[in-house]
């Protein structure tokens, strides 16, 4: 990143911008965020690089490197190759994503019946908005690791369910 500071600047706005930036430098690769979900399998392994807020992966109050979030939350996810991020259910907020690189199938799932479920692959600048209380699932279906953008709609979202049709279900954060 190059800093420029015009010569019409003020420190106000110097500070208000640098509070507002946060750079791909500056960000953290958490591995660790969702490693509860391994004891279901190897193939759940994923990444989670926090922006603004913490997103509905659990609680990260301490991150002092994170953006706070009024209105929604941003991260970008890091998928490997075969990795599945299973049915869940996010109940009180829309969730949105948005592929930058790899491909990716995502899935929407019958709130009654999971196991019926419509599925698209997404690429590279595709878009996907799910609404509170529809069950969704993805899978990195891509020979190289998929990096996507998730925007949660709300400040501070509950964490989410897993279905009984979800590999999931019964699966502690502990």
């Amino acid at each position: 990143m190059t800093e420029t500071v015009p010569e019409n600047s003020t420190p106000e706005l110097e500070k208000a911008i640098d509070e507002a930036l946060a750079t791909n430098a500056s960000r953290n690769v958490d591995f660790d965020t969702l490693a509860f979900q391994t004891k279901a399998g190897a193939q759940f392994r994923r990444a989670q690089v926090r922006y603004i807020g913490s997103g509905a992966t659990g609680n990260h109050d301490g991150d002092e490197n994170i953006l706070p979030a009024d209105h929604f939350t941003f991260s970008n996810m890091v998928l490997p190759s075969g990795c599945v991020g299973p049915e869940h259910t996010h109940h009180d907020v829309e969730e949105v994503f948005f592929v930058l690189e790899g491909e990716v199938e995502f899935s929407v799932h019958d709130a009654e019946d999971g196991n019926k479920k419509a599925s698209r692959v997404l690429g590279s600048y595709d878009l996907l908005r799910v609404p509170a209380g529809v069950p969704r699932s993805l899978k990195t279906v891509s020979d190289e690791d998929a990096r996507i953008c998730v925007i949660i709609g709300t400040q501070k979202p509950q964490l989410p369910t897993y279905p009984e049709t979800s590999e999931m279900h019964g699966v502690t954060r502990d």
